[in-house]
């Protein structure tokens, strides 16, 4: 069985490698200054999203809180509809710097 899992892993890594190959030049340039180079991207982008939906979390909280006058006129389904498209928008934006 770690045979099988050794030569598809190989197969894997052969077929990245042919096409990373085929790919233009033009492009892999256009895709690094659109994206960037960075070699952290995916632990930026973790840390971003958890600081951003904990904040989101925290103004939703504030939103709703009934002791709160200032946001007496908002109605609790529109501080949860701001929430969740608020967060659909940040992770939008988290898997498009992950690349």
């Amino acid at each position: 069985m770690a045979k099988s899992t050794s030569s598809d892993a190989q197969m894997l890594i052969r077929s990245l490698r042919t096409a990373y190959a085929a790919t233009p030049t033009n492009l892999k340039v256009v895709y690094m200054v659109i994206v960037g180079s960075f070699p952290f991207n995916s632990f930026l982008s973790g840390v971003l999203s958890c600081v951003g939906t904990a904040v989101l979390a925290v103004c939703l909280r504030i939103q709703v809180n009934k002791e709160n006058k200032e946001f007496k006129d908002l109605p609790p389904e529109r501080a949860y509809a701001d929430f969740v498209f608020c967060n659909l928008v940040l992770h939008l934006v988290i898997m498009n710097f992950l690349g």
